[in-house]
């Protein structure tokens, strides 16, 4: 059986960093894209962070120069680097992995492509 499990979010007041981990299980990160998502309403998530298979990466606009993704040298654990954070950020934090991420608005595994997605972990910012 192949997982993620997301962990590190909490709350914090506005200007404060979190990182948040995704942890696979079953697996590791080698070949695979990773995706960090954010719910933004019910059934409806916005995809925050990609770190790509080639080591590239994308941020979503409203994230660039605050957030980054990174993963450890076992590929088991991808990172993703929350800094200078606003009361939007606020939500539940997914991330899936697959060969494909993609920004659909969609909440959950895609069979086919991005079949691995995990329970989230809540980020909530005030102030």
């Amino acid at each position: 059986l192949v997982t993620v499990a997301e962990s590190g979010g909490g709350s914090i007041q506005a200007g404060g960093s979190l990182r948040l981990s995704c942890t696979a299980s079953g697996f590791d990160f080698v070949g695979v894209d990773v995706g960090w998502y954010r719910q933004i309403r019910v059934n409806e998530c916005e995809l925050v962070a990609t770190l790509r298979d080639d080591s590239s990466t994308y941020y979503r606009g409203s994230v660039k120069g605050r957030f980054s993704v990174s993963t450890d040298s076992a590929k088991t654990t991808v990172f993703l680097h929350m800094n200078d954070l606003k009361p939007e950020d606020t939500g539940v934090y997914y991330c899936g992995a697959g060969s494909t991420v993609p920004d659909d608005g969609y909440c959950g595994p895609r069979e086919g492509y991005l079949e691995v997605w995990g329970q989230g972990t809540l980020v909530t910012v005030s102030g």
